[in-house]
């Protein structure tokens, strides 16, 4: 576990919004590829991690986890210095309100809503970003437009298992991806660890990776919610009982075949699971379904509170458990 928290804040601390995933990619690619045969990227920035299957009719098996995390750019420089920016992903603006932002150069600033707003006013166009600058010049001397920032990142341990911080979405399908590929003691199909950019802003990796692959099987992982907080709509996923199998969300509804290949896994090493049914939202899963001329697939999510946040709050043992399912499915053999 230690060694995993580790990991995780690694990759939490290397920067990635959507569209600027490059230095996410080159420190997942360098710790993934003493275990796998061929590590790649492709134009749009999908990393992929490949280890040929030694069944004798191999199938493509696709695993995908988003590298990219919500953030901004930089739209506006003002006579000031301040910046205006533009949401990258879906901001929770609630959330983001006085907080510290970090850019990839390692400058920092604080992002703030316009004096006098009311936080039931909060919208983009209110808030902006201080760098201390004096003034605009000052500020071009440390940025451009485009420039992407994010808010800054963080790992805590709370109680138990549990940890905090952001951006736990998606790194947490990264880690676990990465730590699948580690531990699989056996690879049935040629496996494709995919980790994919711009799921943020409209499961754009995903969609160009999946149709390069053609997987005949594929499973997706990302965060989910959890319905063991105070005053939440009524949901049966909550944190501590295991990795949650995706049955249905707003965009996809997940192949019986592969949830139960999933289920199969669980039950034979005794690993907790639950089950996801969300009305709205979307994840890579939509894009892996349906790919060239479709496969079979599913998805694992996280049981996570307060996501989108700085404190998105997940237990590694819910982890640890989708792991073990993800290095399972490497060495199953589909039919």
């Amino acid at each position: 576990m230690k060694t995993m928290f580790a990991r995780l804040k690694k990759f939490i601390y290397a920067p990635g919004v959507s569209g600027d995933e490059g230095n996410i990619a080159s420190v997942i690619a360098a710790d993934i590829a003493p275990y796998v045969d061929k590590v790649y990227t492709d134009a749009m920035g999908n990393l992929y991690a490949f280890k040929k299957g030694t069944g004798k009719n191999p199938k493509k098996l696709m695993f995908a986890a988003h590298m990219d995390e919500i953030g901004f750019m930089v739209s506006f420089i003002d006579e000031r210095g301040y910046l205006r920016v533009s949401k990258m992903g879906g901001i929770n603006y609630n959330a983001a309100a006085f907080s510290e932002v970090e850019f990839r150069s390692g400058l920092v600033g604080v992002i703030v809503p316009e004096a006098r707003t009311a936080a039931k006013d909060f919208r983009p166009e209110v808030f902006y970003v201080d760098i201390g600058a004096k003034s605009k010049k000052d500020a071009e001397r440390r940025v451009k437009i485009g420039d992407t920032c994010r808010i800054a990142p963080r790992l805590i341990r709370l109680a138990g298992s549990r940890v905090a911080g952001r951006p736990i979405d998606d790194r947490i399908g990264c880690l676990m991806l990465f730590e699948a590929a580690i531990s699989a003691q056996h690879f049935e199909n040629d496996t494709y660890f995919v980790f994919t950019v711009q799921e943020e802003v409209g499961v754009r990796g995903a969609k160009t990776s999946a149709f390069s692959i053609a997987p005949d099987y594929a499973v997706a992982v990302d965060i989910g919610g959890a319905g063991d907080i105070p005053n939440c709509a009524p949901f049966e996923v909550v944190l501590g009982r295991g990795i949650a199998v995706k049955l249905k969300d707003g965009m996809v509804i997940c192949h019986k075949k592969m949830i139960e290949a999933m289920k199969s896994v669980a039950e034979a090493g005794n690993i907790p699971i639950q089950y996801e049914v969300l009305e709205s939202g979307g994840t890579d899963t939509c894009m892996l379904q349906q790919a060239a001329g479709g496969c079979v697939a599913g998805a694992l999510s996280v049981p996570t509170r307060y996501g989108h946040s700085a404190v998105e709050v997940i237990d590694m043992n819910d982890v640890s458990g989708g792991v073990k399912i993800l290095a399972g499915l490497c060495g199953t053999r589909f039919e």
